[in-house]
C-alpha cells in the first residue's frame, strides 16, 4: 500500500507566517516620497504646461523618484508608467484630454515595440546556448591560445567574455565565464592574482555589452528612441559606431587589471575540456544562431531590419522544439518590460510637451555644444552607477533627444553617446549583475572594484565626448 496522504483535518491547524517585506531605509524614502512629492503637478499648477504635460510631469517624477531608490523593483515603475499614461494622457484618459493625444494602444504596444523584440530573440539565443552547452565549449576553444602566462590568459578571458556579451546578456555571460573560472581561482594562491582574474570578467561584460543593439538594454532603449523621431541605426551600423570603443576600453581595461591585479610570473592552468552537443536540435540550434547572427550583419545588404531577423530564432526554436514553452518563461522577462516602460516613457514626455518645457528650464543655447554633451554624459556615468543602467537610459535619453533638437546637436548622437555612457557605469558591486557576481566570490573587494570602474568609466567618458564624434563624423558613420 502506498503511504497515507495526510488530510486538511490531520495538519496541525497552526498559522502560516509569511516573511516580512523589509525595506531599506532608501526605500521607505523613496516611498514617502512618492506619495508626497509626485502627485505635486497634479494638485498645484505649474507655469506653461498644459494639463497633460502636468500630468505627465507627475508621471515622470514618479519614475525618477522610484527608479532612483528602487522602492518597488524597476519592473514595476516600468509598468505603472504605461498604465498611468493609459489613465492620465491617452485616448482612454479618465480626465479630459486634447484630441491629439497619444491612444492607450500607442502606450500597450510599446510591451512588443520591435526593439523589444528584438531583445527577445537576443535572450532566447542566449538561453539556448546554455541550455546546450554551446557557450561553455565555445568559451574553453577559444581560451587555447591564450594559455602562455596569466597575463595573456586574462586578455583571453576578457575578448571571450567581451565578444560573448555582444550576444548574450552580461549577466549569463558572466555567469558562464565564472564557472570556466572558479576552478583556477580555487587552485591560485590568495592574493591580487586572483583578484585580477575575479576582476576581469566582470569589467569585460559590461564593456562588451556597449558594442551591439542586443548587448545592453540602454542599447535598446535608445534605439526605440530614435525609432520614435523617424530615425533608424542598422545592427551593423551600431556595431561600427561601438565597437572601436569597445577594444580601446578592452584593451585598457587589460592593462590596468594586469598591471594592479596580475604578476608576470604567475602561472595558471585551465581545464579547457569541450564537448559539443551533437543531438539534432543542438545541431538545429547552432544552424539557427548563426543564420541570426550572419542576417543582424548583412543587414544593409538584404535590407531586412534587425528587429525582424531578431523574431526570426523565436519562430524557428519553437518550432522546432529546440526551445519550449518552458523556456519562454524563465527568459528575462523583467529586462524586457523595463525596456518597454522606458520607451513608453519617452512617448509620453515627447508628446505632452514635458520635454521642451524641461529644455526651457535651463539657457542651454547659451552653452557650448561640447560642454552640454560632457553634462550630460557626467550625468549618465553617475547616474548608471548607482542606479540601473537602464533607469538611467530611460530617464535620460527622451529629454536629451529633444534638447538636441534645441541646441542643434545630432539626435543620433546624442542617444549612442547616453547609450554607451549609461553602459559603462560599472564602479560599484550595485552598478550591474556581472558586478554583483563577482563581488559575492569574495575575490574582490568595493575598493578594488571602484578604483578599475571609475578609471574606465572617466576614460569612455573622455572618448566619446571629444574624441569618438569626431571620429564617427570623419568616417560618415554620424
Amino acid at each position: 500500500m502506498g503511504a497515507r496522504t495526510a488530510s486538511v483535518q490531520d495538519r496541525p491547524r497552526t498559522r502560516s507566517r509569511r516573511p516580512r517585506l523589509r525595506l531599506t531605509l532608501i526605500q521607505r524614502i523613496g516611498l514617502t516620497l512618492a506619495v508626497l512629492v509626485a502627485p505635486l503637478p497634479l494638485i498645484l499648477d505649474v507655469p506653461g504646461l498644459e494639463p497633460v504635460g502636468q500630468r505627465m510631469f507627475a508621471i515622470f517624477l514618479l519614475a525618477i523618484i522610484l527608479w532612483v531608490t528602487e522602492a518597488v523593483p524597476l519592473v514595476a515603475t516600468a509598468v505603472l508608467v504605461i498604465f498611468l499614461e493609459v489613465l492620465l494622457i491617452s485616448d482612454q484618459a479618465l480626465l479630459p484630454v486634447p484630441d491629439d493625444v497619444p491612444t492607450a494602444a500607442s502606450f500597450y504596444a510599446t510591451l512588443a515595440n520591435p526593439v523589444v523584440i528584438l531583445f527577445l530573440g537576443g535572450f532566447l539565443i542566449a538561453d539556448a546556448a546554455a541550455k546546450y552547452g554551446l557557450d561553455k565549449n565555445l568559451a574553453a576553444v577559444l581560451l587555447r591560445p591564450f594559455q602562455a602566462n596569466a597575463r595573456i590568459t586574462a586578455l583571453g578571458l576578457m575578448l571571450i567574455t567581451a565578444v560573448l556579451s555582444m550576444f548574450m546578456s552580461n549577466t549569463a555571460t558572466t555567469a558562464t565565464m565564472f564557472a570556466v573560472l572558479i576552478p583556477v581561482l580555487m587552485a591560485l594562491p590568495d592574493g591580487v592574482g586572483r583578484t585580477g582574474f575575479a576582476l576581469s570578467i566582470p569589467v569585460a561584460a559590461n564593456i562588451g555589452g556597449i558594442a551591439t543593439p542586443v548587448g545592453s538594454p540602454p542599447n535598446a532603449i535608445a534605439l526605440a528612441a530614435l525609432n520614435e523621431r523617424g530615425e533608424t541605426i542598422t545592427f551593423l551600423g551600431w556595431m561600427l559606431l561601438a565597437l572601436p570603443l569597445m577594444l580601446i576600453l578592452l584593451a585598457a581595461a587589460w592593462w590596468l587589471i594586469t598591471w594592479r591585479f596580475v604578476p608576470r610570473d604567475l602561472s595558471v592552468d585551465l581545464d579547457l575540456d569541450a564537448s559539443f552537443d551533437t543531438r539534432p536540435r543542438a545541431l538545429m540550434f547552432y544552424v539557427v544562431a548563426g543564420i541570426t547572427v550572419v542576417l543582424w550583419l548583412t543587414e544593409p545588404i538584404h535590407g531586412i531590419p534587425s528587429t525582424t531577423v531578431g523574431f526570426f530564432p523565436v519562430v524557428v526554436l519553437l518550432l522546432t522544439q529546440v526551445m519550449s514553452g518552458e523556456d519562454i518563461k524563465v527568459l528575462q522577462w523583467p529586462v524586457l518590460w523595463l525596456v518597454a516602460g522606458g520607451i513608453a516613457l519617452g512617448s509620453g514626455v515627447g508628446s505632452s510637451g514635458l520635454d521642451q518645457w524641461l529644455i526651457g528650464l535651463v539657457s542651454w543655447s547659451a552653452l557650448p555644444q561640447a560642454l552640454i554633451l560632457a553634462t550630460l554624459t557626467g550625468i549618465a556615468l553617475i547616474l548608471g552607477t548607482v542606479i540601473s543602467n537602464s533607469a538611467t537610459a530611460n530617464l535620460l535619453i527622451p529629454i536629451a533627444m529633444g534638447l538636441s533638437l534645441t541646441v542643434g546637436l545630432d539626435p543620433k548622437l546624442v542617444a549612442v553617446v547616453l547609450a554607451l555612457v549609461c553602459g559603462l557605469g560599472m564602479a560599484l558591486p550595485i552598478s550591474t549583475p556581472p558586478n554583483a557576481i563577482a563581488y559575492a566570490t569574495g575575490e574582490v573587494t568595493t575598493g578594488q572594484m571602484a578604483g578599475v570602474g571609475v578609471a574606465i568609466g572617466l576614460l569612455g567618458m573622455l572618448l566619446l565626448t571629444a574624441v569618438m564624434p569626431a571620429f564617427w563624423s570623419a568616417v560618415g558613420l554620424l
